[in-house]
């Protein structure tokens, strides 16, 4: 986050610029600062509150001007609560909170997220684009998703990848370990990307 002087550890050949350094007069995307050490979390509400900070090692004072967005996955508050999220911290980041739902609350985005993952998929692997069928339209409609959108792409990349032609009659679900056919059966998952990798070298 803030950088480093030459020499300010071993390892340290030189001056190293941190991302708010970095960022200066734009925006600087905090993913998961839940997982922030609640030690950094004091630097950190130093730099938001009073524009403030020292490269690691260094002495100079520099002042940034920077926009924050962050992230989390967790409940914020119970980690406020908990103590193991700063309060305070908590109070300046929550300016203005957007809440995104997981995808199986909001199954009216299923179909565009669908259409849109496998056009970035089919470009991905530079090969042609390929549609659900009624069978796995019924599999995403169905299925709770707890992975959310990042285990959608992964089971339509392999579902993808699996298909012979055009259309993804099945998609292949990961239950405890294992894919599942088209035809029904199980078989290990380790072979199926084995195999869908050879597959897809080939092409």
């Amino acid at each position: 986050l803030f950088g480093h002087e030459k020499g300010a550890f071993a390892g340290a050949y030189d001056v190293r610029h941190g991302l708010f350094e970095r960022a200066e007069h734009g925006t600087l995307f905090l993913d998961e600062i839940d997982c922030l050490p609640v030690s950094a979390q004091a630097k950190l509400l130093r730099v938001l509150q009073e524009g403030e900070f020292e490269r690691v090692g260094g002495r100079q004072t520099m002042r940034t001007d920077v926009r924050i967005i962050a992230a989390t996955n967790r409940d914020i508050e119970g980690l406020v609560g908990s103590g193991d999220f700063r309060r305070d911290l908590y109070y300046r980041i929550n300016v203005v909170p957007i809440c995104i739902p997981p995808i199986r609350e909001r199954r009216e985005d299923l179909n565009a997220l669908v259409h849109h993952l496998l056009r970035q998929i089919a470009d991905r692997y530079g090969r042609s684009r390929k549609v659900l069928g009624e069978r796995a339209w019924r599999q995403v409609n169905g299925y709770g998703w707890p992975g959310n959108v990042r285990e959608l792409e992964n089971v339509l990349e392999r579902s993808y990848l699996f298909a012979a032609g055009p259309i993804i009659e099945s998609l292949h679900l990961n239950q405890a370990g294992a894919a599942v056919d088209p035809d029904g059966t199980a078989v290990g998952l380790r072979e199926q990307t084995r195999q869908a990798a050879m597959d897809t070298e080939k092409t």
